[in-house]
């Protein structure tokens, strides 16, 4: 084990110990009491700390302990005493670096952010049809893990493109732990293939941006009614009885951001408008933790890994049947088992990455 490393992670489980205990006494103010909504996020946040209070807890004891018994040992002139004082340091030893090392995992992870169900967007980016032919295979593939995974996947909102690819599509995804097997998915995907319009068999290269939006709760993002502009307009659909002959279809403006959500799928103008402020919410939610990871970023001019969707995460190679994703290093998948949704290996390489990552973050915020 890493002393030092060590001793980083014990300050900052110290901090979290403080920290558990002014939100404890905090919450049993009856001024906090009665504002239910600051009552409300700070039993949340206690929640969230809880585990790793009890990890500092734990961590503490054993260390007194170990402490404890080298003292025995030091002070000790008895043979057979020194070696049971010595045993028993060993054991205090290995558990506090087991201690230690599941400390780190819980350090990275975060079981409210990995359990949110999500928004997810597929845009053809450059490639024209080709793209859109893409978009529609991408389309398939997180069908198919939503499958695999016994996820609810609904529609939003889809624009075809001209050959009945797609250019644009909203999935809303249901499920367990959705958002931390589909988080690294924003970004730019890119596309190697000879495309079925292309007679010489040149292959060509194009690409789609895919986009993750956590669902957040009403209370989480608060909209001010004067920063937006709501609009409606008539559905367009793939023609005859699927033509919305009504303006059900919106469109809302946020005037702060520029962000701009549009849903038509459904029928009703209600059910559209309803899920076109859920968007709106999660795109706003992102949108403030991106900004703030990049503040982070650029303050300790260390990048964590944000998903920044301008990054070309994703190479799809159809002539040599692999997929690169650009995050990991030296290993290949297969695109048949990616593009069917068998995304378990990829997944936990990327994990595996973001929790280094993570946690070298992490102590970088112990030392300034």
């Amino acid at each position: 084990m890493d002393i030092k490393k060590g001793e980083k992670s014990l300050y900052y489980l110290k901090s979290i110990y403080t920290k558990y205990n002014e939100i404890s006494d905090l919450i049993s103010n009856p001024d906090i009491i009665n504002n239910q909504t600051k009552f409300r996020n700070l039993t949340k946040e206690l929640s969230k700390l809880k585990p790793l209070n009890e990890k500092y807890t734990k961590l503490n004891s054993l260390i007194e302990l170990k402490n404890e018994a080298e003292e025995f040992y030091n002070t000790s002139e008895e043979t057979d005493m020194k070696e049971l004082a010595q045993e028993e340091i060993d054991k205090l030893s290995n558990e506090i670096k087991e201690l230690y090392e599941s400390t780190e995992i819980l350090l990275a992870s975060d079981e409210s952010e990995d359990n949110r169900n999500v928004f997810l967007e597929i845009r053809a980016g450059a490639g024209g049809n080709e793209a859109s032919l893409f978009a529609s295979d991408l389309l398939r593939m997180y069908s198919r893990i939503a499958e695999r995974k016994f996820w609810k996947l609904d529609v939003i909102s889809t624009t075809y493109s001209s050959i009945g690819g797609i250019k644009e599509i909203i999935l809303h995804i249901k499920g367990k732990k959705v958002n931390k097997h589909l988080r690294f998915e924003s970004g730019v995907h890119r596309v190697q293939r000879v495309p079925v319009t292309e007679s010489s068999g040149r292959i060509h290269t194009s690409t789609v941006t895919v986009a993750v939006m956590p669902e957040v709760e009403d209370i989480e993002v608060e909209i001010n009614p004067k920063e937006i502009r709501i609009d409606t307009y008539r559905s367009s659909g793939a023609g005859g009885q699927h033509v919305n002959k009504t303006d059900s279809a919106i469109r809302i403006t946020h005037f702060p951001t520029g962000i701009v959500v549009c849903c038509q799928d459904e029928k009703s103008q209600h059910k559209n408008k309803e899920r076109a402020i859920k968007i709106l919410k999660s795109r706003l939610y992102e949108f403030e933790k991106t900004k703030q990871e990049k503040n982070i970023s650029s303050n300790r001019k260390s990048q964590i890994g944000t998903g920044d969707r301008a990054e070309k995460i994703r190479t799809y190679n159809f002539p040599q049947s692999r997929v690169t994703d650009h995050r990991i290093s030296n290993i290949n998948f297969n695109i048949e088992n990616i593009l069917d949704g068998n995304f378990d290996n990829l997944v936990k390489e990327l994990i595996e990455i973001h929790t280094k990552k993570s946690i070298e973050e992490k102590f970088k915020q112990i030392i300034s």
